[in-house]
């Protein structure tokens, strides 16, 4: 028997824009929403389950009297543009979905007496990037030059995951919701995020940008841990957003990467940012950036630099082909970290299997391989 129920016509509206589809382009996909809007037809509740996953909504939401106001629950800064109050929908769900785990983790590590991390909120008061630089590399075991023992700019972005996973910082790479590739995350739109918290520190890495450009957000992000403020930007052009918070991170970020008088040395003998890129095991940009920073080249010469750089980069990925092993690719998205507590919790009894794939979002046989052969 078909249960055919009465919906409120701004829900649906303002549900397709939430999403970011242009209605008319909606409704051509899907018919029977004009229908619902004219007042033609009512849907049924296996019609409203099925509009809800294309617009990506819990299905609860759609028998609202009226559209909820959703609030950012952290900062997010656009470079040269004001402190954005919207993001995409997708931007959104993954903040939500990491805060969730968050929450869990949070509690879990509290019951089993895990210690608060001492450096989160450390320099919450503090103007001075050198201090704030020093104790990053000494909490990560890091020297200054520590990136040029390496021979690939992988290999350091892999230590560097490491030591900051082991430091307690539960480290993501994604690019897409879940493990949804058709919900992409825009590296134009979202570069980072970072989730402060005294016990489990969460940062998301866009894993859509450049392996070598991901280095410059991952420093960011711990600069806000250090400093104790949660947030999310885009770092357009590689430049960050007018706010005090995002001008002393980001000055973290450079000096860590790039130590001022390492980079001085070097371009004095050699003047080649891909030569001093090679030595730092960082983006080509980055060291534009400390370039530009230092006066060494003018805001012009960057922006072509970047430009150019960025084009050309692009091209590289879209003649690459894509695919990769999931479980592999698993491990980034969830972090080695989070995962190990997630099961630990499973296998003691403390986490049931059902709040585990919600949590991991693996359900069933692809929860256990994961776990069992891949872990």
């Amino acid at each position: 028997m078909r249960t055919e129920v009465n919906i409120n016509t701004n829900i649906l509206t303002w549900a397709i824009d939430r999403a970011g589809f242009d209605l008319h382009e909606f409704i051509l996909k899907v018919p029977n929403v004009q229908k619902w809007l004219d007042g033609e037809k009512k849907p049924t509740l296996k019609q409203l389950e099925d509009f809800s996953k294309k617009v990506y909504l819990p299905f609860g939401y759609l028998f609202l009297n009226e559209p909820p106001k959703e609030k950012l629950p952290i900062p997010f800064f656009r470079t040269n543009n004001p402190q954005a109050t919207k993001v995409s929908v997708n931007v959104y769900d993954t903040i939500l979905l990491l805060q969730k785990r968050q929450d869990w983790l949070r509690d879990y590590l509290l019951d089993n007496e895990f210690p608060e991390l001492p450096f989160v909120g450390k320099f919450a008061n503090c103007n001075d990037i050198k201090p704030i630089v020093k104790d990053i590399r000494q909490t990560l075991n890091l020297t200054e030059n520590w990136a040029s023992n390496f021979e690939t700019w992988q290999e350091a972005l892999n230590h560097l995951s490491e030591q900051i996973e082991n430091a307690g910082i539960i480290t993501i790479f994604n690019g897409v919701v879940e493990n949804n590739t058709r919900r992409k995350i825009p590296v134009q739109e979202c570069r980072g995020f970072i989730l402060v918290d005294s016990v489990a520190p969460f940062m998301f890495i866009n894993n859509s940008d450049s392996k070598a450009a991901q280095m410059f957000t991952i420093v960011h992000e711990l600069a806000h841990i250090w400093t104790g403020h949660s947030a999310g930007f885009d770092f357009r052009q590689l430049q960050p957003a007018d706010d005090p918070i995002e001008k002393i991170c980001d000055k973290v970020a450079a000096e860590f990467l790039v130590p001022e008088d390492i980079f001085n040395k070097l371009w004095d003998k050699t003047p080649s940012i891909k030569q001093i890129a090679k030595f730092f095991k960082v983006s080509q940009i980055v060291i534009a950036r400390r370039a530009l920073d230092t006066g060494k080249i003018s805001r012009e010469q960057y922006f072509e630099f970047y430009n150019d750089y960025t084009q050309r980069e692009f091209e590289k990925k879209e003649n690459k082909n894509s695919g990769g092993d999931f479980y592999a690719t698993t491990k980034k998205r969830l972090s080695i970290t989070f995962a190990t507590h997630v099961y630990n919790a499973v296998r003691s009894g403390k986490l049931l299997y059902r709040d585990a794939y919600k949590l991991t979002s693996l359900k069933g046989d692809t929860f256990q391989t994961f776990f069992t052969k891949h872990m």
